[in-house]
Parts: structure tokens; C-alpha cells; sequence
């Protein structure tokens, strides 16, 4: 580390020093110990024009700023040279000044030596300091050999003062110096700017694989390399990421550069983002012309894959958000945090295999700034000092994604964001089966209830799947129903729903963290829904004042099809406590809730693994006056078992002591007062839902259990119970089975043959 070549570049002599271990971001202007490594350099070259630190990037400091370092280093070798300055005998040089200046030659040597070449400015305010220090001493009235020492002293440090004060440095300082603070780097951020080159890039990337790893995992999201390491220091696994860009050749890096340079010059506005797809293709298509003409022009050889390569390396780094969208396309990153400082600590990430992982990517300062107006541009939304958190959606390419980010004053080191994935295609309860968060059982109940019109509440701990699993249920909701979606983040698949065929209108209202916010707030959106004609209301999250508009709709029945939502809390009592104690539902209206289906993440009993299940279904009973815990309020119809990793019928389900359930007979015809019809259908649901899951498997064919074609399942299964109900006079749980069983082999034999 800090060794340097000499690189002669026809009229350039180029000083670059190796920087690739450096755990800092190479920056003369924030840091000392890299602008004493390029004096040492100074001292040891002739005619130096750029000094380059090279770590990944090239972060290049012209002439007009190098010769500033070059004046520190031709003072301080100056100085070291001199023995009448820097040498004990000189401060010391008579035996009776050792009690009065040993110490200043300690000081005055510490200054020029530790302090001058990192922080030159800092060096020579401390020796005026000092300087004034010993002026003071030396007129106190003290004997006569003090005085003569004292005098002594102050000449050599004049002279160096005087060597110091003619640097370029020093006299562009000179507005600063009134009360400056040595250590502090503002100064110099005013004479030092870095060119960095690849110029098309901000974050760095430590693109060698660590010493002593085990890989454990590796495999490719289009162009991008990963590999998944155990690091032999610490118990999170390293995501090692190396993307197309970081594999161009010299040319291709050239006219990306120039590329880049001039796409730099358009400034997008909001207009722009408002279709972030088409926003994104345009500029492909700018970019792909640009680079072909920069080909042309530079008469360099490039294949017609390898400019749209470029040009979608180019969007990335212009538009677009840069390594963050490498990393979100890969579908089994689910979260990623990103802290500050930035350029010093690592992006994390949740692996969906690999759990909590660090990566080898490290943002900066400027990429953090362009994130933060982009993510302004597109949700319309403040991030100031007034308002330190910003909460919204992102479109990439390849993924969609939650972003909150925290500035100023509340994140007092700068800027932090945190994007959550979701998943390209909705979830399904077929899915929710194979990774085992729920049983088939489970799954035949939660679309008892869909189509039974109840209102359901999705609880659980944050990263539990509430979302997710919300975003199953609605697959559940037949396309006949309209359906209208009420957030504050756009995080449902409405966008993919509705080119399924649903009719889905999404609502976005105000976030309850946002101040002054244009936008209209949640409990006015909901009070809207209420005109806008029959509909299943879905709630991304109940958080704030929109919970008691929320259950006054679902209280006088003004919403006669399924009402779901997600909120907080991780058992049934949880969400009783925060719907009645912190968001003030009254007791009664709480009762307008007849499901709680609680998930929460399940961890191992060393702690390296989690699991993501559904630990409860509970009914809320309607016969409580105070506390529906003490009084049996809360009845579970399922509820997870450690020893079977799964959800187990309760008694009451079992002996059909559910009144929710009887509730959605009641109003059936086939089922009113037959228990045991309900209980078949329910089953009916369930082997459906398991039949589909075991045909994917056993077909190899898993995208059987993705929405597009469970929601094509789940239409025929109404249909095939329409038909049969009319030919039989009843709904025949085995003539269903066997007619939609029937369909799924036709169906996946035509697919087979596309």
C-alpha cells in the first residue's frame, strides 16, 4: 500500500500511487495520511504534473492542484535539510536552555514532521500559535538565560513560519485561517477536486476474491458474476459481486467515458420519471446512437452486443441508480442496507438462501447525493432537514422496490437508505406451500375466507412476509371483483394484476412519517373507496389516523366483499393493543375484524438461520366486552407447532367451533347448518392447492405456482363447482376434484407443446 511508480505520458509526469488496499475512498481534500504519502512522492520526483491514486478508479489530481503539494514538499525538505532549524543543538544550544526549549524543539519538530506534510495549513497555524506562545513567555519577567533562550527560539521559528507563508496553499487559506481548527479538512475541499476516472462510476467495488474464504455459493444474474463466501474472521457470509462493467477493455471504458460526459450535460426532470420504462428506453436508444458515433468517430471495433452492453451500462450510471440496480435484479437479494458514512462501510444485504450478508460494494458521498434527487424527482416527496425521511417505490429494471432513506439532522453521518425487494411476479398461496411458510390446509381456509368476504388483518415483525402474503391473498379474489388498493409505498402487484386481467384501481396517499405533503392523507383515502362503488379493499399497512376510517367502512358493511391489510404486532393481542391503544379504534369497532393471521420468522437454535411461516390464523369472536383475550375472544383456527414446522388444526377447527366460518354458511345455501359440507370444501381448497404444488415439482415446472397461472386454476375451480352444482343439484367435492384435475393435465400438456 502507498507504493508509487512514475508513469511518463508524452509532456505528463504522472505520480500514482497504489491505493487498493486502502480501506478509504483515495481523497487528498478529506484525508491526511494520503496527502503526506503524495509529498513523500513529491520530495522523490522531478517535474511531477499529476499525482493519481489508483484504487479501482483513478482518482486524478491535475497540475494546478499537484503543484501546491509540490511547493509542501519543497518547504518541508527544505527545512529537514537545515540542522541551525530542526536540530536539538540549534533550540538547545546551551546547556542551560535544556529546562526552557527541549520541550519547544519536541513541539516544533512534531509539527513540521507528523503534521505539516498532512495537513500543511494546520502546520503553519499551529506554529503562529505558537510562535505568539513563546512571545508571551518571553516578555514575562523571568532571568536573563531564559529570555536569550526564548529569543533563540523565536528566530528559528520565525524563519520557518517565513519559509511556510510563501506557499500558494497558505495564501488561498488565508480567508480560512481566523479560528481554524487543525485536523479539519473544509480548506482544503476548496483547493483539491479529484477527476476519477472511469468518470461513468461512483461506487467502489473490491474486486478480489478475500484470502483464506470458503465459496459456498456461485452463480450468475445475466452478465454479473456472484459468488458467496464464509469469511474465516466473522459469521456473515461476503456476497462477492463483479458486474459487466467491471470487465470492459480499455476501449470500451474510453467511449463510455466520453459517453457518459456528454449524456452528464442532460439534466432529467420529474416529467421524466413519471414512466420510468419509457423513460429508460429512450435514453437506451440515445445512448446506443451516441456510443456508435463515439465508435466512429474513434474508429474502434465493437460488435452490435457490446454497444447495447455499453448503452445499458451508460443508462445505468446516468438515469438510473447505478451498481444497486446489478444488485436488486438478482432475485434472491431481499433487502439491502445501505449505511454511512459512505465510502467507508460495505452494503449489507438479506440473502434468501445466505441470510445477512456484507457485500463488496462500497457507495460514496456523490453516488448517495444523485440517489437521494432521483428518488426527490420521482416521489414528489421533501428530503431536507425539515424532513429527514423519505419513504417510496422504485421501478428497475428487473425489480421493484421499497426505498426509505434517513439524512440530516436524524442520520447525523450523512445519508443511509435501505431498499427492500419485492418479488418480479405476485406471490401465491401455491408458493407460500412449496417454501413452507403455510400448508395446504391453511392455504384452503385463507380462500374459504376470500371468497367468503371476510375482513382480515396480516401481522407479523418486520421482513415477516405480511406484504408478501397479502399479495397471495389477492390472487385468491376472483377477477369478476373489483379491487381497490389504499398505500402510502407502492409494494402490492398491482401493476402485474392488472395485466392479468383485474380490475384493480391502486390509491397512494400521504405517508404518516411526511409533513406538508401534497398528497391526500390515508383516512381520506379510504373515506374515498366508500364512493367509488362495490370493491375488495386491500390497506398496504394500517399505521395512523386511517385505522378508524378503516373500521368505520367495515362497521356499517359499506364494503361487502374481502377487506385485508398488513400492521404491526406479532400475535393476536399485539394487534388488539396497537389497533385500540396507540391508533384509538374503539373496542366494538375492533370487533369488525374477523381474522388475524399472524407471521412471524422462525430462527434456528444456533441463530445463523431464519425461516419465514405463518404461526397463527386466529378468529376474533364477537361476544367480549374489555379484554378479547381474558374473555375468549381470540380463538385460533390454526397455529404452528415447533416439532412439525407447521400449522396444526386446533380443536375448535377440528370440532367446527368456528363462528366465522359458520357466518360465511349462513349465507350459502349448500352449507347453512351443515358443518361438514363447509369442512369438505375447505379440503376441496386445500388438496387443490397441494395437487397444484406436487404437479409443478413433479413436472419440473414450478412457474405452475406463479399468479398468472394459479389465478387461471383458481377461475376454472369456480367454474368447474358452477357446472357441477348445476348438472348434481349439489357441490360434489370428488366430481370437482376429478373435472379440475382433469383441466391441470390438458392445460400443462397444451403448455408443454407452445
Amino acid at each position: 500500500m502507498f507504493d508509487y511508480d512514475v508513469v511518463r505520458e508524452g509532456d505528463e509526469v504522472i505520480v500514482k500511487i497504489n491505493c487498493e488496499s486502502y480501506n478509504k475512498v483515495p481523497s487528498i481534500e478529506d484525508d491526511a495520511v494520503l496527502m503526506s504519502k503524495a509529498v513523500d512522492a513529491l520530495m522523490e520526483t522531478t517535474g511531477a504534473t499529476k499525482i493519481v491514486f489508483h484504487q479501482k478508479r483513478n482518482y486524478e489530481y491535475d497540475y494546478s492542484q499537484t503543484r501546491l503539494l509540490i511547493e509542501v514538499a519543497r518547504v518541508y525538505s527544505e527545512i529537514s535539510k537545515r540542522k541551525d532549524l530542526l536540530a536539538y543543538n540549534a533550540f538547545v544550544y546551551d546547556p542551560s536552555c535544556a529546562r526552557y526549549t527541549s520541550s519547544l524543539f519536541t513541539e516544533v519538530k512534531h509539527i513540521v514532521t507528523d503534521v505539516f506534510k498532512g495537513d500543511p495549513i494546520g502546520g503553519y497555524v499551529e506554529l503562529r500559535r505558537l510562535a505568539r506562545d513563546i512571545h508571551i513567555m518571553e516578555e514575562k519577567p523571568v532571568d536573563i538565560t531564559a529570555k536569550r533562550c526564548y529569543e533563540n527560539v523565536i528566530k528559528i521559528v520565525s524563519i520557518i513560519i517565513s519559509m511556510m507563508e510563501g506557499m500558494l496553499i497558505i495564501t488561498r487559506a488565508a480567508p480560512t485561517l481566523a479560528g481554524y481548527k487543525v485536523g479539519e479538512r473544509d480548506s482544503y475541499k476548496k483547493l483539491f477536486a479529484a477527476t476519477i476516472k472511469p468518470d461513468f462510476m461512483y461506487t467502489k467495488l473490491m474486486s478480489r476474491y478475500p484470502l483464506d474464504a470458503d465459496e459456498i455459493d456461485a452463480y450468475k444474474v445475466g452478465d454479473t458474476e456472484i459468488t458467496v463466501f464464509n469469511l474465516p474472521d466473522t459469521i456473515s457470509p461476503l456476497y462477492h459481486m463483479v458486474p459487466p462493467e467491471f470487465k470492459l477493455s480499455e476501449d470500451q471504458y474510453n467511449i463510455l467515458d466520453m459517453a457518459r460526459k456528454i449524456m452528464a450535460e442532460h439534466k432529467p426532470k420529474r416529467s421524466e420519471f413519471v414512466e420510468p420504462e419509457r423513460m429508460r428506453q429512450v435514453f437506451q436508444n440515445i445512448g446506443e446512437d451516441l456510443i456508435q458515433e463515439l465508435i466512429d468517430r474513434h474508429r474502434v471495433k465493437m460488435s452490435l452486443k457490446e454497444v447495447k452492453q455499453l448503452s445499458e451500462i451508460l443508462v445505468r450510471y446516468t438515469v438510473g441508480f447505478g451498481l444497486i440496480e446489478v444488485l436488486l435484479k438478482d432475485e434472491k437479494v431481499q433487502d439491502v442496507s445501505i449505511n454511512s458514512p459512505m465510502g467507508e462501510i460495505p452494503i449489507f444485504i438479506v440473502h434468501g438462501e445466505h441470510g445477512d450478508c456484507q457485500t463488496n460494494i462500497i457507495p460514496t458521498p456523490p453516488e448517495a447525493e444523485s440517489w437521494a434527487s432521483k428518488l426527490r424527482m420521482i416521489s414528489g416527496r421533501p428530503l431536507d432537514e425539515a424532513n429527514p425521511i423519505l419513504d417510496t417505490e422504485l421501478e428497475l429494471p428487473g425489480a421493484r422496490t421499497r426505498v426509505a432513506v434517513i439524512s440530516e439532522p436524524l442520520n447525523p453521518n450523512g445519508m443511509g437508505f435501505s431498499f427492500r425487494r419485492h418479488r418480479d411476479k405476485p406471490w401465491t398461496l401455491p408458493l407460500f406451500i412449496h417454501y413452507r411458510m403455510i400448508n395446504s390446509l391453511a392455504a384452503g381456509i385463507l380462500s374459504f375466507l376470500v371468497d367468503g368476504s371476510r375482513t382480515m388483518l396480516i401481522a407479523g415483525t418486520r421482513s415477516a412476509g405480511k406484504s408478501s402474503l397479502l399479495g397471495g391473498i389477492m390472487t385468491e379474489i376472483m377477477r369478476m371483483y373489483r379491487i381497490i388498493t389504499i398505500e402510502d409505498t407502492l409494494e402490492l402487484p398491482t401493476g402485474a394484476l392488472r395485466k392479468m386481467g383485474y380490475n384493480i384501481q391502486p390509491m397512494k396517499v400521504a405517508s404518516a412519517m411526511s409533513k406538508g405533503s401534497s398528497e391526500i392523507p390515508a383516512d381520506e383515502g379510504i373515506r374515498t373507496t366508500l364512493r367509488l362503488g362495490d370493491s375488495s379493499l386491500i390497506v398496504g399497512e394500517v399505521r395512523s389516523t386511517e385505522a378508524r376510517a378503516l373500521y368505520e367502512a367495515m362497521r356499517v358493511g359499506a364494503l361487502a366483499n374481502v377487506v385485508a391489510g398488513t400492521i404491526h404486532g406479532d400475535s393476536p393481542y399485539d394487534v388488539f393493543d396497537r389497533v385500540v391503544n396507540d391508533l384509538g379504534v374503539p373496542k366494538t369497532s375492533f370487533k369488525a375484524t374477523d381474522i388475524i393471521v399472524v407471521a412471524n420468522p422462525i430462527r434456528s437454535a444456533d441463530g445463523l438461520h431464519k425461516w419465514r411461516r405463518v404461526t397463527a390464523i386466529t378468529e376474533v369472536r364477537k361476544l367480549w366486552n374489555e379484554d378479547p383475550l381474558l374473555e375468549g375472544g381470540f380463538v385460533d383456527l390454526m397455529k404452528y407447532e415447533t416439532a412439525t414446522d407447521q400449522l396444526e388444526p386446533s380443536n375448535d377447527l377440528m370440532n367446527g367451533d368456528s363462528e366465522i366460518l359458520k357466518s360465511i354458511a349462513g349465507k350459502v345455501k349448500d352449507w347453512a347448518g351443515d358443518w361438514d359440507a363447509v369442512w369438505d370444501n375447505i379440503q376441496l381448497r386445500a388438496n387443490l392447492k397441494q395437487t397444484l404444488v406436487d404437479f409443478a415439482i413433479k413436472s419440473k415446472n414450478l412457474n405452475l405456482m406463479e399468479a398468472d397461472f394459479v389465478i387461471r386454476a383458481n377461475d376454472e375451480f369456480h367454474r368447474i363447482s358452477d357446472r357441477v352444482k348445476n348438472e348434481v343439484g349439489s357441490l360434489d367435492s370428488k366430481r370437482i376434484f376429478f373435472d379440475w384435475n382433469e383441466w391441470l393435465k390438458r392445460s400443462y400438456k397444451k403448455m408443454s407443446l407452445r
